[in-house]
């Protein structure tokens, strides 16, 4: 099977590449260095926001290593293949959305707040035809579409069409397109195409990865950031739709990981937002409540990158769990230091941690 991609819709999607080198950064002079320290040395010490590292985190090095989650092979089906596959998917997912992109949207609503769009719905049709003219005995897990095929397979693909569908309809850039594939229960090969820009300056860029084989981004390999200390990172967090105690938890994590790092986003896409702590450009990412289709494709991003991926509480994950935080893994256990007994509580009181979303009948090695 070629690699080239033919696309017909009326607005092309362009998929950016990033740039083959970086200019050096201009470095200041030693006058310059000394007229910005004598600044400095002028503002009132009051203004700046001292961080409280004390309060939440610990001088215990990150040594501890944590269990990979991602499928030992691709399975029968070799890696170039099912990538070549993975990453069409995706694609032809995102050609549906970037046609509509700047369209009226048709929405329903699942719940108060939890949207839908003909968008949705349309991207998860195509991203299906692909999968089934491909691997027709392979079962499918829609956001949409539930579960599609024979619930004997090795092989699961768990597909969101549009993560992100509230930022889509209000033309915000953080969605994408996720596919991930797993091989009896683990994260085989993974494809999120990721909208950047806004209105009049749509773009894509695409983020793929298979077990062993790597992460890259547009065809360039990524790894996570080196960061080492949370006061210097930049983190991100996302809440569900449901106000419950999971979500006020999560509220005062943000209230305390705000205070001892650079900041903490909520993007609100799942997979873009794991993309990002591969690409290196935030340092880590958790969340309650995630299902399947959400998380599949961006952990193995992450993971492939070089990145660490648990549950909140710190324990080996899986993609059918309630919670998910994945790291550029040197920072992992000193985010665990608050997170894991955050979690742990929640447990305490009852709330329900177990697998969901699991085909029944589907073979894991779980």
């Amino acid at each position: 099977m070629g690699r080239s991609l033919v696309f017909s819709t009326n607005t092309p999607l362009r998929f950016s590449h990033l740039p083959r080198s970086i200019s050096p950064l201009n470095h200041p002079n030693q006058s310059q260095v000394r007229i910005f320290s004598a600044r400095i040395g002028l503002w009132n010490s009051k203004s700046f926001r001292k961080l409280c590292t004390r309060a939440v985190l610990s001088g215990i090095p990150n040594q501890k290593q944590y269990q990979k989650m991602g499928a030992q092979s691709t399975g029968p089906i070799p890696q170039n293949q099912l990538i070549e596959v993975v990453e069409t998917a995706a694609k032809t997912g995102a050609e549906v959305v970037m046609d509509a992109v700047n369209k009226p949207r048709n929405i329903v609503y699942k719940g108060l707040t939890d949207l839908v769009t003909d968008t949705d719905k349309m991207s998860e049709a195509a991203i299906l035809e692909v999968v089934r003219k491909n691997f027709g005995d392979h079962l499918i897990l829609g956001e949409e579409g539930g579960i599609i095929g024979d619930t004997s397979s090795d092989y699961l693909w768990c597909i969101d069409p549009l993560d992100g569908t509230t930022n889509f309809a209000h033309c915000y850039p953080s969605f994408a397109v996720s596919v991930g594939v797993l091989y009896r229960g683990s994260p085989a090969a993974a494809a999120v195409v990721e909208f950047v820009g806004g209105p009049m300056c749509w773009n894509t860029r695409i983020f793929s990865a298979t077990a062993g084989g790597g992460a890259f981004c547009n065809g360039q390999k990524i790894h996570v950031s080196q960061t080492d200390k949370v006061e210097q990172s930049l983190l991100v967090t996302g809440f569900g739709y449901e106000h419950d105690d999971a979500w006020t938890t999560n509220i005062d994590l943000f209230k305390e990981f705000t205070d001892v790092s650079r900041g903490v986003r909520r993007l609100g896409a799942a997979a873009v937002d794991m993309c990002h702590v591969a690409l290196g450009i935030v340092e880590a990412y958790w969340e309650y409540r995630l299902k399947p289709w959400d998380m599949a494709a961006g952990v193995l991003i992450v993971e492939e990158a070089g990145g660490t991926v648990t549950c909140m509480d710190g324990g080996k994950f899986c993609v059918f769990d309630r919670s998910v935080l994945v790291s550029n893994g040197v920072l992992h256990s000193k985010l665990l230091e608050r997170i894991a007994p955050a979690t742990a509580k929640l447990k305490s009181k009852g709330i329900d941690f177990s697998l969901w979303f699991k085909p029944d009948n589907y073979p894991t090695d779980l």
